[in-house]
């Protein structure tokens, strides 16, 4: 269904990716790439993010809500990769946590999407979708990542992030999926009861 798995989070390198996927928290990547080319034409680099005036920040991000706090960890971000990586993004996943407003599933789309490294990141679309197909019954992110990754090959871990994530967004929807749409609808146990809920 989805031979190209594709982030659709707009970037041209990995600290341009690693920005829009803390601001994607809690609001759709539609919405951060319409901020985005405005913050990165100000800030383009960490260097330049990291002295940003956070009200600057503020206003360029403000749409995607929550704007305090992605501002605070967006600097925080900046300023941990000039002072300890000499500004540039690290690709390991023990290093990516450490930074402000980095967990797994930020670390883990970085990983796989601009390194192509692996990194399966498990966002609420991997997790619902994953206990549809009854991959998992786990609701917890890690241990859904972690017992993920056993079904497949390192570097499948980040295309078939991608793919659940798009399977979510155009065809299995939380209130309504479209199972009568969807190919998996023959291996899917959550299709066989009504409305494809659980």
């Amino acid at each position: 269904m989805y031979p190209e798995a594709i982030c659709e989070l707009d970037h041209t390198n990995a600290f341009e990716l690693l920005a829009a996927t803390i601001l994607s928290a809690q609001t759709t990547d539609a919405r951060v790439n319409i901020v985005t080319p405005g913050l990165f034409a100000r800030f383009p680099t960490p260097a330049a993010l990291a002295i940003a005036e956070p009200a600057v920040i503020e206003d360029l991000i403000r749409s995607t809500g929550f704007y305090q706090n992605k501002t605070k960890s967006l600097i925080g971000m900046a300023v941990a990769l000039v002072e300890r990586f000499e500004g540039e993004v690290p690709t390991s996943l023990d290093d990516l946590v450490t930074l402000p407003g980095v967990g797994r599933k930020t670390a883990n789309v970085v990983r796989s999407v601009v390194f192509a490294l692996p990194g399966l990141a498990v966002d609420t679309h991997v997790g619902r979708l994953s206990r549809k197909l009854a991959l998992t019954v786990q609701e917890d992110p890690v241990k859904v990542e972690l017992e993920l990754n056993a079904y497949l090959p390192p570097a499948e871990w980040g295309p078939f992030s991608l793919r659940l994530i798009l399977h979510g967004r155009r065809v299995c929807f939380a209130k309504k999926p479209q199972c009568e749409a969807c190919l998996l609808e023959d291996i899917c146990p959550a299709s066989l009861l009504p409305h494809g809920r659980r």
